[in-house]
């Protein structure tokens, strides 16, 4: 446990991820471990074979040689002769044969135990992953809600699959491996050591230098250096797209782009440095071997030649029982990984599996009462959600709601109407104070009994993706089809159903999809009447709706609230005027209660909420007489809420707005042609140039390594001792001048692609953060180019895309010689040999390919059987509150279980494949070597072929085999680099709509600042189903102050937006001093234009270099800059800091003070000297002290300017020229103060009334 203790991620012992297996399990893993030992000891075997026979064949050659001397000395020694000839020589055909059978007989074991050994550890494991995702995910649906405001539904989705796909991972065909390697590398050391010590000690001896070496080129690549040398550059990316608008406002684009290429020379530099320190211990690694054969095979020679203790058959036996001991434990190192990711994941699993939820909805327990009356009371329920335990939402909360009754909870938003409703349902449990059903504390009761009393209708209700009456079904179950129809007549719904081709049996769509939100509202409704409830809650069920369909649904809603006790939470007057109680909620109070009529005479919360809601209804019924269907989103002063809570913290998945998008998400991407790819590589070309050259020498060192080999078995059947010495002593300096060559060129190779790829990469990552900037501010909307979307965009595309071009062509040229040179020389020594492995060659590839593709795993495959299970367990886990409203959790489970049968049987299917596959790989370099040493011994005997000419052929070319499969393996980077670089070049082919870098439009000399709105209308491209702006007419000419006042939501800061050009109106236009401001140039206009925001947004720098920002276009001297300061009343409190103008203000003026913020801002402003200002509730966010200093500062920087203001505090606005109150996009009052006060509407009743405009 003490190794455990330092790193608390993983708390699941490696045998503990076994928990779940049954005997069968551990019977087939069984089987499956001991066939993995003996396939592990099969190679070393096989080297034994492989020793006898190169004895057989040097003990032929040294036979021939002795003949073929004997032959000229025949003459005189005839005695010689004589006993030639009763020493008859040896058969080497029959010898080979022998051999051959050998050789066949391991590979056919190696076959089926490759099968055996993998087919039942991947069943065994999938049998267990199955029961895993079984019971998490069971689990999981019954934990209460509280947890899962803790914990994402994305985290789940990924846990459900990734993670335990990480657990299958580790107790799968990585374990089998794992055993067959290491028993591999046991037992090779044991070849060597019994065969011979000495030897195996001196290699041994020089082993720890490769392992130094390839630990430390392990840690080298997987360091984040560059990742975090790109930091700097990215943190600059980041606060750039965060701000856009400002940047753009301040048209700060070109400067950005230069400052973060800037911070991009570090992370290239540090890419450069990680190839080359790649390149250095690749290098390294290739000279310890070579010096290591040089090193082991003159020692070797010494034993063999000078002491006679090794055949030259022990000594290749020792060399490589140590040679393949070590690699294999190389290789088993990558499963230690797998094995470490899985604990890791099980950790979290298993402890979710383990874990007791607090409110058990599958739980039996609990009291059913024989009858409901149905009042319910909160008695000093106090409550805070358990994702964010410092908010209090409920503050001592008694309600009492009658039966029969219905009751309306009013109030803005936040002051706990909703969560009030989830504490009846019991999805939490209140920290003190109780709620009473008919007097039981509703914690007694039985969970699933509690929740089929109550109806449930949300404002975004869920429906799940199946029929229009399954859905309605979901309301109880065993419902009748007469129940069914009942229910949607008094929903109002059947008459549209039945409109539908398909009925009842029409299919709703994903989330609800194919119907208009007054068809869900209905469709929600109609189940939760299914259950006949003795509760109905109604959570802003008709909000979210038009007027007509609203009409509808409430006309529904009144018919089924007799006899039943009514919750009911609305914005909308006509939906709470008729309630027989109405309840005033703020801060978690109940603050009012009565009728409608008491409540307006209160002037409480209520009466404000009246007010304000009344005006902007009149205005737009004016207006909906010219339109046909007016939506209103901007409901009253209190913003449409609802799912505030939760929105926070767990990201929807529901709503509708992002549902549409998600479809085309991964819009299918043209991988990019390699040519348009090299084409922005080509100022490298030098560099690409030498990589290939050194790539080119380094394929060469294979095949020059089996000559060198070949040559080493040809000495030892020399009979002359000073010659066979010699030639050993050359060999040996081959090989370390070899060792030698190859650490340069891999050096070389390294370099000089790591140099190419990096700075494509840096040139890459320039040219899209260029695109970036220049693409209009729309396109920051949509959801797939948030700012964290594109910073990963440009951090991880870009640094993908260099693997398209230089290690790429590296990595091609390295084959290609390898493989060229390789047969080449196979060819010219012995053709016929060489034709016949060729024929295996395609095997040994796919063989070298298919091991190294094994490593990866076979993940992919997995994860398509898995996504309609996935669907559902998304579904059932986004729309988690409404399954348990339903109490259909267990329905969920078993529709969950159902799905994974598919990818259970695919599993087993895989298990087989996968294993034979296996099996096949390990055993052709078996039967290639069967075939090649008979043919080879043949041709030996026959065409008086030298032996170690087969050696020098056979293992050229399975070498190179190898190594080509290999390689082929390295290759899914190619794939994604392409991908990457198409979605790159996607990015840097759009054509923005509004054109930044353009000099098109017009530009003019005397801007004077008059602005012109006609009927402008507006819808944001993200949103276009919610009209912002309606038809707005409104003028301001040069000089004049023009204010804008009216709720949230009404369209005051989109006419702003307008006039930036961040967007174009939809209809109608924008004039400015005439002209129409689509035709006018956007860095004219915008370098014409001051804003200061409600947050303004300062950059991480200096403040001088802040106010600066104002101006991009020429050097400001510090003078303009310490004018601007004063006018904006910073001056003095800037003086008073220790570093004055060069005091940082740190990540987004973070180090400030808002209203020090806001006087940057407007000193920002002033710098540009702009003809006209904005000022979008400049001042809002300050107290009343700051406030007065700012207001003073904007006082001042009005003067001579085109104004326009808005502002939600009166003392802003009483002094504007015009002030022109909104609401609904619409104008529905303009005037000075007085005027509008003399009018009698809007604007009196929000000054008397004092309530804020909000």
């Amino acid at each position: 446990n003490i190794g455990n203790k330092q790193q608390p991620a993983i708390r699941v012992g490696f045998f503990q991820l076994f928990r779940f297996a049954t005997c069968k399990d551990v019977v087939m893993m069984v089987v499956g471990g001991v066939c993995a030992v003996l396939h592990g000891s099969a190679q070393p075997l096989m080297l034994l074979v492989f020793g006898l026979l190169t004895d057989t064949f040097i003990e032929y050659d040294i036979e021939l040689n002795e003949l073929s001397d004997d032959r000229k000395e025949c003459v005189n020694n005839t005695i010689q002769w004589k006993r030639n000839y009763t020493a008859p020589i040896l058969d080497i055909e029959y010898e080979m044969t022998l051999f051959a059978f050998y050789y066949t007989g391991i590979g056919a074991a190696v076959f089926l135990l490759g099968y055996f050994q993998i087919s039942l550890w991947v069943t065994s494991a999938a049998r267990q992953v199955q029961l895993i995702r079984k019971m998490y995910f069971s689990k999981v649906m019954r934990m209460e809600i509280g947890w899962f405001d803790c914990t994402s539904v994305g985290e789940l989705n990924t846990r459900l699959s990734d993670d335990i796909n990480k657990i299958n991972d580790a107790i799968a065909d990585q374990v089998a491996i794992f055993v067959q390697r290491f028993t591999t590398f046991v037992c090779g050391f044991c070849v060597g050591f019994v065969k011979g010590w000495k030897l195996t000690l001196v290699i041994i001896a020089a082993s720890p230098l490769i392992g130094v070496g390839a630990g430390l080129m392990f840690v080298a690549r997987l360091t984040g250096m560059e990742l975090q040398a790109y930091a700097k550059a990215g943190a600059v990316a980041d606060e750039v797209l965060t701000s856009i608008r400002t940047v753009a406002a301040f048209s700060g684009e070109k400067k950005e782009v230069q400052r973060y290429d800037r911070n991009l020379v570090s992370a290239q530099r540090w890419g450069i440095r990680k190839g080359l320190i790649m390149g250095f211990f690749t290098g390294y690694i290739w000279m310890i071997i070579f010096l290591c054969y040089g090193l082991a095979f003159w020692y070797g020679s010494t034993l063999v030649v000078d002491t006679e203790e090794y055949t030259p058959g022990t000594l290749l036996q020792v060399f490589f029982g140590v040679l393949i001991a070590a690699m294999n434990l190389g290789q088993a190192s990558p499963c230690l990984e797998a094995f470490a990711a899985g604990r890791g994941a099980a950790t979290i699993i298993f402890e979710t599996i383990d874990r007791e939820p607090e409110i058990d909805c599958f739980s039996e327990a609990g009291y059913k009462l024989d009858k409901v009356k149905g009042d319910i009371e909160f008695h000093n329920v106090t409550f805070h959600y358990p994702s964010r335990p410092e908010v209090k939402i409920l503050d001592q909360l008694s309600v009492a709601v009658k039966t029969g009754e219905t009751t309306a909870f009013v109030g803005p938003s936040g002051a706990g109407k909703s969560t009030a409703i989830q504490l009846i349902q019991r999805f939490y449990d209140p920290k003190e104070g109780m709620v009473t059903l008919d007097g039981h504390d509703i914690r007694g009761l039985n969970i699933q009994w509690l929740r089929s009393l109550i109806g449930i209708v949300e404002q975004e209700p869920v429906l799940f993706a199946t029929t229009i009456a399954e859905n309605i079904r979901y309301g109880r179950p065993g419902v009748t089809m007469e129940d069914i129809v009942k229910a949607a007549k008094e929903a109002n719904a059947y008459n549209f159903i039945m409109d539908l081709p398909q009925k009842f049996d029409t299919l709703v769509g994903e989330g609800g999809g194919q119907m208009s939100g007054g068809q869900k509202q209905r469709i929600a409704i109609a189940r939760a009447l299914v259950r006949n409830p003795r509760i109905l809650l109604l959570d802003m069920a008709t909000s979210a709706l038009d007027n007509e369909s609203e009409a509808i649904v409430q006309e529904a809603l009144d018919k089924v609230r007799l006899g039943r006790t009514t919750i009911s939470i609305a914005h909308r007057l006509s939906t709470i005027k008729n309630a027989d109680v109405i309840v005033g909620f703020e801060h978690g109070r109940a603050v009012e209660r009565g009728k409608h009529n008491e409540l307006l005479e209160r002037k409480g919360v209520y009466f404000t909420l009246v007010t304000l809601q009344s005006q902007g209804d009149k205005a737009l019924n004016e207006k909906a007489r010219q339109i046909q269907k007016p939506s209103d989103f901007c409901r009253a002063s209190i913003r449409q809420r609802s799912r505030s809570q939760l929105s926070n913290l767990v990201p929807e998945s529901s709503v509708p707005i992002n549902t549409i998008p998600d479809d085309e998400d991964e819009e299918p991407i043209e991988p990019a042609p390699v040519a348009r790819i090299l084409k922005y590589n080509l100022p490298e070309w030098p560099y690409m140039l030498f990589g290939s050259i050194g790539a080119a020498i380094n394929g060469g060192v294979n095949p020059v390594y089996s000559l060198l080999f070949s040559q080493i078995l040809a000495t030892f059947s020399i009979t002359d001792p000073v010659t066979q010495r010699r030639e050993i002593d050359g060999i040996c300096v081959f090989f370390v001048l070899v060792g030698i060559i190859s650490f340069f060129t891999q050096m070389l190779q390294g370099y000089a692609f790591s140099k190419s790829g990096e700075l494509l990469t840096r040139r890459l990552r320039r040219l899209g953060f260029h695109s970036m900037l220049g693409q209009e501010i729309g396109w920051f909307d949509d959801h797939r180019n948030s700012p964290g979307a594109l910073t990963t965009r440009l951090a991880t595309d870009a640094s993908q895309v260099q693997g398209a071009t230089g290690s790429q062509i590296g990595m091609i040229v390295n084959s290609l010689t390898n493989i060229g040179v390789a047969v080449i020389m196979s060819f010219y020594f012995s053709w016929k040999l060489t034709m016949l492995i060729l024929c295996f060659l395609p095997f040994i590839a796919l063989s070298g390919g298919f091991q190294a593709s094994m490593l990866t795993g076979f993940a992919k495959q997995d994860k398509q059987a898995m996504e309609t299970a996935g669907r559902i367990s998304g579904e059932a886990l986004n729309n988690i509150r409404t399954i348990a409203g339903l109490g259909k959790e267990r329905n969920f489970v078993e529709m969950y279980e159902a799905q994974l049968d598919a990818p259970y049987q695919a599993a087993l299917k895989k298990a087989n494949v996968y294993g034979a596959c296996y099996g096949f790989a390990q055993c052709v370099v078996f039967l290639t070597n069967s075939a090649s040493y008979r043919f080879g011994g043949y041709l030996v005997k026959q065409e008086g072929l030298h032996f170690s000419l087969v050696f020098r052929v056979i293992s050229a070319i399975v070498t190179s085999g190898t190594a080509l499969g290999r390689a082929s393996s390295y290759t899914p980077d190619y794939a994604k680099a392409k991908i990457s670089a198409a979605r790159f070049f996607q990015l840097l082919d759009r054509v923005p709509q509004i054109s930044i870098y353009s000099d098109k439009g017009h530009k003019w000399d005397n801007f004077q600042g008059n602005i012109e709105f006609i009927d402008c209308k507006f819808t944001y491209p993200t949103r276009p189903d919610i009209q912002v702006l309606n038809g707005l007419n409104v003028a301001v000419k040069p000089g004049q102050t023009l204010a804008f006042v009216g709720s949230s939501g009404c369209g005051k800061s989109t006419s702003v937006q307008l006039l930036e050009r961040f967007y174009d109106p939809d209809h109608g236009r924008v004039l400015i001093d005439g002209h129409d401001s689509t035709h006018v140039n956007v860095p004219f206009l915008r370098s014409k234009i001051g804003i200061v925001s409600q947050e303004p947004i300062l950059f991480d720098c200096s403040i001088a270099e802040n106010i600066k920002y104002g101006d991009n276009s020429r050097e400001i001297s510090m003078n303009e800059v310490i004018s601007a300061a004063k006018k904006a009343q910073l001056h003095d409190f800037v003086m008073s800091l220790p570093e004055k103008y060069d005091t940082n203000v740190g990540a987004q003026g973070s180090q400030l003070s808002r209203g020090q913020k806001q006087r940057i801002a407007i000193a920002r402003a002033i710098i540009r000297d702009p003809k006209i200002l904005l000022l979008d509730e400049a001042t809002s966010a300050l107290d009343t002290e700051s406030e007065k200093t700012v207001q003073e500062a904007l006082d001042k920087a009005r003067e001579g300017r085109t104004c326009i203001v808005i502002a939600h505090r009166l003392s802003t606005i009483q002094n504007s020229d015009i002030i022109a109150v909104m609401s609904r996009g619409l104008l529905i009052e303009k005037g000075t103060h007085d005027q509008l006060m003399a009018l009698n509407g809007a604007y009196y009743k929000l000054v008397t009334t004092g309530a804020p405009i909000s």
